[in-house]
């Protein structure tokens, strides 16, 4: 008697098949980016990333989501996400983070430290969580969502721990982009100043540019170049607390296998990207591609993050991350502001 072959799926076959299950969630984050850059056209102070951001947590709260959007999504904030904060890099040059000179330096070091420190040790005693205490110390003391990235698995944070972290990081930064240039003149500060504060302080790099606008195009150039000094800082910090984490909390029974590098290895990428800017090997016609491709990328996974924002959630937690996050946003301005002046 013949025996039937059940007939195995091919290699080719299965790629399909998985590009079908990823399809849609993947389209409909890219239509969530078309309406971020149409929402930024629209209301240019409002930056790309936190119209994605913003966007995606409404669609979610309406109930808009399909189930088979799921895996696409997911997809896009894992792939995504990583490799818009390597990317990133291509928009750091040591040379003009050198130019700041050793004051303006030391100045994002000290209030880098003082915010991620105090933060991090604020969320655990407000009992938010060790994983999201650290990602919103982190996001508010360097970059934002890539800083966040960057910590995630270092962290040990799932998805819900970084999506709150990033509606953190959302909310603050841009009540910190409306409240700085307002505060320019009852404290006195000069453009370059207000730049200097603005770099210093506020989380994401469009809520930067906002933030010194008003101040006009020098202040702005400077705002960027601190700001990018603190994105520099990223990879340090990331080293340093995983070496820490690793020396306090030693794995158990030989289980350091699974146990995340030192440097996730996309940071190490994001290193590279600035060294190869720095060493002036890139057209700047390609950087300009980059820098779109980067703000697509970075788009597209915080619209996917902004997917699984649900109000419900952030209500039950009793309002302690918004809290602690309203709490950095002050440590981070209050500390910045102090560094400005005493320079000044």
């Amino acid at each position: 008697m013949a025996t039937r072959t059940v007939p195995v799926p091919t290699t080719t076959s299965a790629r399909r098949t998985q590009r079908s299950v990823l399809l849609p969630g993947l389209v409909l984050t890219g239509g969530g980016v078309v309406v971020a850059y149409a929402g930024h056209h629209l209301l240019p102070s409002v930056g790309v990333l936190t119209w994605a951001v913003l966007i995606g947590a409404v669609v979610a709260n309406l109930d808009l989501i399909p189930i088979a959007t799921q895996p696409g999504l997911r997809i896009a904030v894992r792939k995504l996400l990583r490799a818009g904060v390597v990317l990133l890099g291509f928009s750091l040059s040591l040379t003009a983070i050198g130019a700041l000179g050793t004051p303006v330096i030391a100045l994002v070091v000290t209030t880098l430290v003082s915010t991620l420190v105090l933060t991090w040790w604020l969320g655990l005693r407000m009992k938010v969580g060790p994983a999201r205490s650290l990602l919103i110390a982190t996001g508010f003391s360097i970059c934002g969502a890539s800083a966040i990235a960057g910590m995630e698995r270092t962290a040990d944070g799932d998805e819900d721990d970084v999506a709150t972290a990033i509606t953190m990081v959302t909310i603050c930064g841009t009540l910190a982009m409306i409240a700085i240039p307002l505060l320019q003149a009852p404290l006195g500060l000069s453009d370059r100043q207000l730049g200097i504060w603005a770099g210093a302080s506020v989380h994401e790099v469009g809520q930067v540019v906002a933030a010194a606008g008003p101040a006009g195009a020098t202040a702005v150039a400077l705002a960027v170049v601190v700001k990018l000094t603190r994105v520099l800082l990223l990879a340090p910090v990331v080293a340093v607390v995983s070496a820490t984490r690793r020396r306090t909390q030693p794995a158990c029974d030989g289980a350091s296998a699974g146990r995340p590098p030192i440097v996730p290895l996309f940071v190490l990428g994001f290193l590279a990207c600035v060294l190869l800017r720095t060493s002036g090997l890139v057209p700047a016609g390609f950087l300009d591609v980059i820098s779109t491709l980067q703000t697509i990328t970075l788009a597209a996974a915080l619209f996917a993050l902004g997917t699984g924002v649900h109000l419900g959630k952030l209500l039950h937690s009793g309002g302690r991350p918004l809290a602690l996050g309203m709490v950095s946003t002050l440590v981070v301005a209050t500390v910045s502001l102090v560094g400005v002046l005493a320079i000044a």
